[in-house]
């Protein structure tokens, strides 16, 4: 899923493609992409687009007239931009996996989503007070001090995974860069956030911060003048998400893993857990008793 850092640079592009133009129209290719039935979407063709925003993980695009639509990409949707050219052919937007087309004086913005799950959304909404109710109401650690962020951890007894990836705490943080945050914390993804002490509740609202400027600056970068076309939750540099097996950029240590649902969370056990294994709910249940405790008892285990 597009998390802080994507969303931010897909706002970038599209201020850059989209700001001061007018959106001819909006063409929905299914009838479960959109999730809002007032204001109508045809009210925002024929305006001009003034301000792009996030909001959380979604984009928030504001025309004339304080009409909103909001996109949300959830786990596979993405954002495509085909300029417009004088004299060259429309853009191809016949694909099964076109949610939406959106058609400015600019060129075509086209929302996709892989797979045959359809749980991107769109949403139109009036106002200021209409967009506010889009948003979880997470914190915004960037523009958040520390005691913003220590009483946002605690406010819940939650494991820092869960807490992290909550949008009702924070805003825009998801699966991946959350396994980055814990890692350059060097905490564990399952202690409680009641029982940190006030140094690792320090560390991690510094983590947190490092790591999503950190990877803005990156894919601003990487994207350049160009529309970000290679969004993915899985990015060389990364530390420890989607880096199971391979070693620990810090200490060399195999990257672990708990899986649970479609979701997998990463981590190094020397850096992070004190050396212990994490159970993972599959593995755990099959081998029960025999579960290993250390990374020395994972690899004795493996050479039987």
């Amino acid at each position: 899923m597009p998390e802080l850092p994507d969303v931010v640079v897909y706002v970038d592009a599209l201020r850059q493609r989209i700001l001061g133009r007018v959106l001819k129209r909006v063409n929905i290719r299914t009838p479960f992409l959109l999730r809002s039935v007032e204001p109508p979407v045809e009210a925002a063709h024929g305006k001009a687009v003034r301000e792009v925003r996030r909001v959380g993980k979604r984009i928030a695009i504001g025309l004339e007239d304080d009409l909103w639509l909001v996109i949300h990409l959830m786990i596979a949707g993405r954002l495509h931009w085909h300029a417009a050219i004088a004299g060259a052919k429309a853009a191809k937007t016949g694909s099964k996996n076109v949610l939406a087309v959106f058609e400015f004086d600019s060129g075509t913005l086209v929302l996709t989503e892989a797979g045959s799950e359809r749980r991107a959304a769109l949403h139109a909404a009036a106002g200021e007070e209409g967009l506010n109710g889009l948003h979880a109401g997470g914190l915004e650690v960037l523009e958040a001090d520390a005691q913003a962020f220590a009483t946002a951890l605690t406010s819940a007894n939650h494991t820092l995974k869960r807490s992290l990836t909550d949008p009702h705490l924070f805003s825009g943080i998801g699966n991946a860069y959350s396994d980055e945050i814990l890692h350059r914390a060097r905490l564990s993804p399952v202690a409680l956030t009641h029982r940190l002490t006030a140094d690792e509740i320090a560390r991690l609202y510094q983590a947190t911060r490092e790591v999503l400027v950190e990877w803005v600056d990156r894919l601003r970068a990487d994207a350049g003048d160009g529309f970000p076309e290679k969004v993915t939750a899985f990015r060389d540099g990364m530390a420890v998400h989607g880096r199971y097996g391979q070693p620990c950029p810090r200490c060399g240590a195999r990257i672990q893993r708990i899986r649970y649902a479609s979701n997998e969370t990463n981590y190094c056990a020397p850096c992070q857990t004190g050396g212990k294994l994490l159970a993972d709910r599959a593995l755990s249940r099959l081998l029960r008793q025999d579960w290993p405790r250390t990374l020395e008892e994972l690899e004795a285990l493996k050479k039987r």
